[in-house]
């Protein structure tokens, strides 16, 4: 089993920024992609980005260009730097790990974004 802890959401304004956390933990030998995906209410969850071991990288097309993926292997961590905010980013943002074709999730961890 992996968990997955995130951290550092909170209330930011338009424009300003933030920087997500995901740590993993337990049987994190064999992690391979790990990402960060979102749900706004009354919304589908929807990618944002994803990292594979190696660091390559995928970004939804809504955060291209302001959002910036990156991992610590050593720490079992994936982080999100997210800029230039908008009130359409606001979401409860959901790590992901995916480990021997099994796909684990945290908890979440709510951005809001003030206008």
């Amino acid at each position: 089993q992996v968990q997955l802890v995130e951290s550092g959401g909170g209330l930011v304004q338009a424009g300003g920024s933030l920087r997500l956390s995901c740590a993993a933990s337990g049987s994190t030998f064999g992690i391979n992609d790990m990402g960060w995906y979102r749900q706004a209410p009354g919304k589908e969850r929807e990618l944002v980005a994803t990292i594979t071991r190696g660091g390559s990288t995928n970004y939804g097309d809504s955060v291209k260009g302001r959002f910036t993926i990156s991992r610590d292997n050593a720490k079992n961590t994936v982080y999100m730097q997210m800029d230039r905010l908008k009130p359409e980013d606001a979401a409860v943002y959901y790590c992901n790990a995916e480990r021997l074709l099994k796909t684990y999730w945290g908890q979440g961890t709510q951005v809001t974004v003030s206008s």
